[in-house]
């Protein structure tokens, strides 16, 4: 029985995927769960598995086209069978066209061939509903778009390729109305650093945030650190980090505070019955937020060799669908950049997110005298339709009892 390859949808708002790379050719063999091709999707490079035994076929797609999500790119097959002439149904979870849809051109083309005839109304063809934001946004005519979805259809790519190309009602190329200078300052973006500029000022002109900021005494979870360490490098051949006493520190204080472990879904409010804290990670062309699934409910050795390992796939452009998805809350710590504090953009549908920033002496009252103690600043950003100032106060109050007496973790 043939399966399918299709381009993948890790969230509701993603319309299109890029591929990298196939990792095995035409007519190979390949093992259920092997690496088979890598994607450029709306968060991160991710590396696809195969869903099953056989040989590849019929590959429909190249490295650079950018394909819409659930669309058909490649077929798993049997010895001697030959994959089918139509498509089959998508398991993506988006609703496809019933006719098979050509594969959608590279960016680069997208943009070249972005500017349609006027006579091509809008209303005659499919328009995904992140189109017609960016439409609005960008004050875009759409039936001067050409779409690269299937059957046409005009998709948030299309819309964008329009805006970089055009920047008057004709159509004329920006370039040539931009002084050289300016043209020079202009930066393209990756996919994944444009999604993430656009998710980021969505969930900034959308939740309404507000912060919740604490210094905490960390020489606790310094000598936690020190004390519990070489034992987990030795057992996992992991150096243990300051991240990895967080993220079992905030997992335990979020099973009291299941609200500040929920959703904003636009009709209510969405508990999770798990607690995946995701990390934000740098990389080339953004920040990823990679999910620690069930942290909870994890060692702190166990915690350690996951961060570890999401940290090598991410930054090795290996992350895999899995990785990425299913977070409930989020930790971003810029306190090995030397940042003393900061406050962070939720990563929506979350209602938090955890500053963190360095650990540096100060000068503090102890036991009535000043003396210096290592002091780290915790800034909660929270959304208010989910929880309000006090919860977010009792989170953080029992976060820095969690830091104080960090042995409690193991």
């Amino acid at each position: 029985m043939a399966h399918s390859i299709v381009m993948p949808a890790l969230e509701m708002a993603q319309e299109t995927g890029k591929l990298l790379s196939w990792r095995k050719k035409e007519g190979e063999s390949v093992a259920r769960g092997e690496p088979l091709l890598d994607v450029e999707t709306d968060k991160a490079v991710v590396e696809i598995e195969s869903p099953a035994d056989g040989i590849l076929a019929g590959v429909k797609a190249h490295a650079g086209d950018v394909i819409p999500v659930g669309q058909t790119i490649a077929w798993i097959v049997s010895e001697g069978e030959k994959p089918p002439v139509d498509e089959a149904a998508s398991a993506s979870g988006r609703r496809m066209d019933t006719k098979a849809a050509p594969v959608a051109a590279s960016s680069a083309a997208a943009a070249n061939n972005s500017v349609a005839p006027a006579a091509a109304g809008a209303s005659s063809a499919r328009i995904s509903p992140k189109a017609r934001r960016l439409a609005r946004e960008h004050e875009v005519d759409l039936s001067r778009v050409r779409g690269t979805g299937g059957e046409g259809e005009i998709l948030a790519e299309d819309v964008l390729a329009f805006v970089t190309s055009s920047s008057s009602p004709d159509g004329s190329p920006q370039a040539a109305q931009k002084p050289q200078a300016e043209a020079y300052a202009t930066q393209n973006l990756t996919q994944v650093a444009r999604l993430m500029a656009e998710r980021t000022t969505q969930s900034w002109t959308t939740a309404p945030h507000f912060f919740v900021t604490r210094e905490i005494d960390a020489g606790a979870l310094l000598a936690a650190r020190e004390k519990f360490g070489a034992g987990i490098e030795k057992e996992r051949g992991v150096r243990l980090s300051h991240t990895d006493l967080l993220v079992a520190a905030v997992a335990r204080s979020l099973e009291k505070h299941p609200l500040v472990n929920a959703s904003w879904t636009g009709d209510g409010i969405r508990i999770h019955p798990e607690i995946n804290v995701g990390i934000a990670m740098a990389v080339d062309d953004g920040v990823v937020v990679a999910s620690i699934p069930g942290a909870n409910k994890k060692k702190l050795g166990e915690i350690a060799a996951t961060r570890r390992d999401l940290t090598e796939r991410a930054r090795s452009g290996k992350l895999r669908p899995a990785d990425i998805t299913g977070a409930t809350f989020t930790i971003s710590n810029l306190g090995m950049y030397q940042v003393d504090a900061f406050t962070a953009i939720i990563v929506a549908p979350q209602a938090a997110i955890l500053a963190v920033g360095r650990i540096a002496d100060r000068v503090v009252p102890v036991d009535g005298k000043p003396g210096i103690r290592p002091i780290m600043t915790l800034t909660l950003s929270c959304d208010h339709r989910v929880f309000d100032g006090a919860r977010a106060a009792m989170f953080l109050t029992d976060l820095a009892a969690a830091i104080v007496e960090p042995e409690k973790l193991l």
